[in-house]
């Protein structure tokens, strides 16, 4: 048949797709050759996501064991490899209960809106020059776009299992969402303006200097944000065990809950790959010829320990708390980023309008010095003040007016 996509199409700068297409064009239809390419991609992206899931979960799981002076698992394989295998296992032939009261389609949905947004964005992830399978001049936008769709998902999870628990930890999933969407979204325009371009290929061409030392201030916003977003420790209030027995998903079980649960692993993969994108030079490293894919995931898997480190250490927070920190550090944070560097980028570019290395050296001086700085004015803002308690006469505590002290017997 020699089916062949030419240099226009608009799936032509998808590499694995056009490699995909072109060989089996040679004997197949060109309409059956689309399929097939496509079935290819979907079976790529399926399975990176849920292998990428499974080994997150492993690594978490023997990474907080030694944190914490236990073994962690280890009876499934060697160092409990085979463990994510056994919870698969034990999911699918766990009895998938519905709730009679539930809105069903709603319900049944939910899991494939969890795991749908992972897979999209990993979709136009570059783990190599020219190797992203889908490389949009939006990516950046898309992103955002894309993972929006989770806050819809916990929610509908929520209202659709007519459970007050899973309710309650729906909203408060959503609040929290919605509040980390607001600086997560304005951190990035800085990383924007320094590329310029959304595509996140030319981002990573764009670092000379990778902008986790150029944008330090976006940075820390956009990890602190997503962390949230992905409901991870101190950020889990949607999932606050101990108060809403396991919060939305209070009411899914076998397989419909393991799809959750690789939707919330996997994401932290994928979260992890887009940092390393747009912060740590993506594939960029010292040899880059063959080696970009090795550089990429060395990064990604550095990146997802930080997560796990950053887990097996902090306390929750309380809901107030989380509010206080998005609305009165991560925003104003990010806002007087995005501030300083439109003064930078307006005063140091040249008149091609682009950035030298020496530019972006002055601007990680610059963004360095504003970083601590903020990190000193607003920590102080959100830390609560603890007032201590003046004593008064015969030694009892100077009580607000109305407060008294109980003592038990």
């Amino acid at each position: 048949m020699n089916c062949v996509l030419e240099p226009g199409n608009i799936l032509y700068d998808t590499v694995l797709f056009r490699e995909v297409y072109n060989f089996v064009g040679q004997a197949l239809p060109c309409w059956l050759s689309w399929f097939v390419a496509g079935f290819v991609i979907i079976f790529l992206l399926v399975n990176a996501v849920l292998l990428g899931a499974a080994v997150f979960s492993w690594l978490e799981r023997r990474l907080i064991g030694k944190f914490q002076n236990r073994l962690g698992p280890n009876r499934w394989g060697p160092f409990g490899m085979f463990q994510p295998i056994a919870d698969l296992v034990k999911l699918l032939f766990k009895e998938d209960l519905t709730p009679g009261t539930a809105d069903r389609w709603v319900f049944l949905a939910v899991p494939i809106m969890m795991v749908a947004p992972v897979m999209l964005t990993l979709a136009v992830v570059p783990f190599a020059k020219d190797t992203a399978l889908a490389n949009l001049n939006v990516g950046v936008l898309y992103i955002l776009a894309v993972t929006s769709i989770t806050s819809v998902a916990i929610f509908m999870a929520g209202w659709s299992s007519n459970n007050r628990f899973a309710l309650f930890g729906a909203a408060r999933g959503v609040a929290v969402l919605i509040s980390y969407e607001v600086p997560v979204v304005v951190s990035l325009l800085g990383v924007v303006m320094l590329a310029g371009s959304m595509s996140l290929a030319d981002v990573v061409s764009a670092q000379t200097l990778p902008f986790i030392i150029v944008q330090p201030l976006a940075f820390f916003v956009f990890v602190a944000g997503t962390a949230a977003e992905l409901n991870r420790t101190p950020f889990d209030m949607a999932e606050a065990e101990s108060e809403l027995i396991a919060g939305y998903h209070t009411e899914y079980s076998g397989i419909k809950f393991a799809m959750i649960q690789a939707a919330e692993f996997g994401g932290v993969m994928v979260a992890s790959a887009v940092i390393t994108t747009l912060f740590l030079s993506g594939w960029e490293g010292p040899v880059d010829r063959w080696l970009g894919w090795l550089w990429f995931l060395m990064k990604v898997m550095a990146v997802a320990t930080v997560f796990i480190w950053v887990r097996a250490t902090f306390p929750r927070l309380r809901i107030d708390q989380l509010l206080a920190f998005a609305w009165k550090f991560l925003l104003p944070a990010s806002l007087i980023n995005l501030l300083a560097t439109s003064l930078e980028v307006y005063f140091l570019r040249d008149a091609a309008g682009m950035l030298t290395r020496g530019d972006l050296g002055i601007m990680t001086g610059i963004n360095l010095a504003l970083f601590v700085v903020c990190i000193f004015i607003f920590g102080n803002l959100v830390r609560e003040k603890v007032r201590p308690v003046a004593p008064v006469r015969g030694g009892a505590p100077n009580l607000p007016p109305g407060v008294t002290i109980v003592e038990a017997d």
